[in-house]
């Protein structure tokens, strides 16, 4: 009878620890989603003064400054990790027209303002990379687990689900492959 109940409270202990690894794991993913969410807000609140610095120098580019800002809030709406990793690649695309812009402007290459906030979204840009390399590896850690055997019985049993990883889009894929040109 002993051995019975001590087979028992290895098992319930079992369960408690894998749930509780788990849990511990999702609950990372969340804050590592919300680092990532954190980074976007600061991006999304360095591109309007970043476009009023380009308005002044280059008046006639209004289209491309209209598609960042669309970009911008689009991002900022988009809900989901899927939604919101398609709508932080069109946003990044808007932001390298605007950055092309600057080489044909010398005035906007000298605006100090501008060079600032350049600076400052680019060193962003940095942490949302870092905080897309935490995030998706937190998310590998959790779907392993809940996927592997014996952890997958006790997931399936409190519906632990997959979560999503924060992917380039396709042209992303498609231009990270390619080797960089280097001219002299």
């Amino acid at each position: 009878m002993w051995i019975t109940i001590a087979i028992i409270a290895i098992l319930v202990l079992y369960v408690v620890a894998v749930y509780n690894g788990l849990v511990a794991r999702r609950v990372q993913s969340r804050e590592a989603w919300a680092t990532i969410d954190t980074q976007l807000k600061r991006r999304y609140d360095l591109i309007p003064n970043l476009v009023s610095a380009v308005k002044g120098a280059a008046k006639h580019e209004k289209e491309t400054l209209e598609s960042v800002i669309a970009a911008r809030n689009s991002a900022m709406s988009a809900t989901g990790v899927a939604d919101k990793s398609a709508a932080e690649n069109q946003l990044t695309g808007a932001l390298k027209s605007i950055f092309a812009l600057a080489e044909s402007y010398p005035t906007l290459r000298a605006n100090e303002n501008f060079l600032e906030l350049q600076q400052e979204l680019t060193d962003t840009e940095t942490k949302i990379q870092a905080a897309r390399q935490f995030y998706n590896s937190v998310v590998m850690n959790l779907n392993t687990s809940i996927q592997q055997f014996p952890s997958s019985v006790i997931a399936n049993l409190f519906k632990f689900t997959s979560e999503k990883f924060f992917e380039l889009d396709e042209s992303e894929k498609v231009a990270a492959k390619k080797a960089p040109k280097v001219d002299f």
